[in-house]
């Protein structure tokens, strides 16, 4: 048999959906994948049971509904503070997944280089091997996980076309300043570059911090390919809608590589899914804070046990530090906390490109009771872990 593909050779499965497996295996309660144990918003599940009976099990528009991306726009517009062109600057995808996959194929030819912060969500760095491109990783340095302008700028002095952007972030819930985004903006703007964001947690952001849109700053929404999901502000991650917001050329561009790699987002999901965005500015303040407190019940509940951890500006994760426990390997330690322990958690490695083997990452996108039952778990870890 000849040799299969060498780009795909070295990826291994998704360690997050991995521990999802394992969790699942043990009993564990599963804090690895983000995914909540409550329902989404009524008014979207009243939507949801009236599209079954109406006419919405055919083909949507290739790029989306029209009825959605005219409400996409209008609650994106008010938020990003520019004026979006529904039937120009929008497509509907299959998650944010196939939209950053879909802007990175848009964005870069096989060859070039693209940066990537450190940690990252595990998607980045093969989207850019997928189409042919080469990652090059900025570390973002714990605890606070601030970069060095410098060695962000030398990647693109190196010749880097396009940098991978996740704000708030995943893993480490970093929310990137006005003044950081600047200090960004200015090096994309100065190289001739572009920037792929993925913003699918703008609504999940804990005082004092506020989200600023790479988009919105001067000079960049040309710049600029914004990548988001409805799937983290609306708790549907099962429903698979995301979208993509970027001139009129470039979505041109990005319509033509959506329309090939999956044609269209389910018809029904895209109806039901309307009333959600024409919300007013109140659910989301309940969405802030409602994580907000399920944040401060986690952070509490692990300082009384005494265990490291960062404290999240936004996004729904914590990184713990397991030094104490004295393992070398950080995947072992968590296949070994669902089994001792019942608690299910993602080993930082997979998030960083450094050799990082003493955090791992746990999500708190749960019911309080939820939550409360595995902080009950973790408070015999050290028993348990022995």
């Amino acid at each position: 048999m000849r040799e299969l593909s060498q780009r795909t050779s070295q990826f291994t499965d998704s360690v997050i959906r991995r521990m999802t497996r394992i969790s699942n295996q043990y009993g564990a309660i599963n804090l690895s994948q983000g995914f909540p144990d409550f329902d989404p918003p009524q008014a979207l599940l009243q939507r949801l049971a009236e599209v079954s009976a109406e006419d919405f099990h055919q083909y949507s528009i290739t790029w989306g509904a029209k009825n959605l991306r005219e409400a996409l726009a209008e609650k994106q517009s008010r938020f990003m503070g520019l004026p979006i062109d529904p039937e120009q600057e929008i497509v509907i995808t299959c998650g944010s997944t196939e939209a950053m996959m879909a802007a990175m194929m848009t964005v870069v030819n096989p060859g070039d280089t693209v940066a990537i912060f450190s940690p990252f969500y595990e998607n980045y760095g093969a989207d850019t091997i997928l189409s042919g491109a080469v990652p090059v990783y900025i570390p973002l340095v714990p605890p606070t996980y601030d970069f060095d302008p410098e060695v962000l700028e030398d990647a693109f002095r190196k010749g880097a076309k396009a940098l991978v952007l996740c704000n708030p972030s995943n893993p480490c819930g970093k929310v990137f300043t006005k003044e950081e985004l600047l200090v960004i903006a200015d090096i994309i703007k100065r190289y001739d570059a572009y920037v792929i964001t993925d913003e699918v947690y703008e609504h999940i952001i804990y005082e004092p911090y506020r989200h600023v849109y790479m988009a919105s700053l001067p000079g960049m929404f040309e710049r600029t390919i914004s990548c988001s999901s409805l799937s983290k502000t609306y708790s549907i991650t099962g429903w698979r809608l995301g979208y993509t917001i970027a001139p009129p050329e470039i979505t041109d561009r990005i319509r033509k590589v959506h329309d090939f790699l999956t044609v269209g987002a389910a018809a029904p999901l895209q109806e039901a899914v309307i009333p959600g965005l024409k919300m007013g500015d109140d659910y989301y303040q309940s969405l802030r804070e409602l994580y907000s407190r399920k944040r401060d019940l986690f952070m509490k509940g692990m300082d009384d046990i005494g265990l490291i951890h960062n404290v999240p500006q936004g996004a729904y994760y914590i990184m713990m530090d397991i030094s104490e426990f004295g393992y070398d390997d950080d995947l072992k330690f968590c296949e070994d906390l669902a089994e001792k322990v019942g608690v299910g958690a993602v080993p930082g490695s997979s998030f960083f490109r450094e050799p990082v083997n003493h955090l791992i990452r746990f999500h708190f996108a749960k019911k309080e009771d939820t939550l409360q039952q595995a902080l009950d778990r973790l408070s015999d870890i050290r028993t348990k872990m022995s």
